[in-house]
C-alpha cells in the first residue's frame, strides 16, 4: 500500500474546513522549539517505540517533521502497527512555510 501523503495546502484546507486531526511531530525537541504548527504532538522518532501506546489508532494522524522525511518513516511504522488513516506531510515544514505560512520559521 502506497503511503498517503498530503501537501502543506491541503492539511491547510482540512485544518481550515475543521477536520480533527492529530498533528504528530516527530522531530526532536530542539527543532520544536524553534517552531510548530498549532495543536500539534510532539512525539519525537527517537521516542516512538517507547509511546506509540499513546496514539489512537482511530484517528486520523498527519505525521509532520523538517522536510519530510522521518515523518514519511513514521508513517509507514504506524501503518505497519495497523494504523489505518496515516498521512505524511510531504515537504515538511520547510515547505509549510514556503507555500502556506511565511512566517513560519525556517531552519
Amino acid at each position: 500500500m502506497a503511503l498517503a501523503a498530503l501537501r502543506p495546502m491541503e492539511l491547510r484546507e482540512r485544518l481550515v474546513a475543521g477536520e480533527s486531526l492529530v498533528l504528530l511531530d516527530v522531530r526532536e525537541p530542539d527543532e520544536h522549539a524553534l517552531g510548530t504548527l498549532p495543536g500539534s504532538v510532539l512525539l519525537p522518532l527517537s521516542e516512538l517505540s517507547l509511546r506509540v501506546a499513546e496514539l489512537d489508532p482511530e484517528l486520523p494522524i498527519v505525521c509532520i517533521c523538517h522536510h519530510g522525511v522521518r515523518s514519511a518513516s513514521v508513517a509507514q511504522a504506524l501503518e505497519r502497527l495497523g494504523f489505518d488513516q496515516v498521512y505524511n506531510l510531504v515537504g515538511g515544514l520547510d515547505r509549510w512555510s514556503r507555500e502556506v505560512d511565511p512566517a513560519f520559521p525556517r531552519y
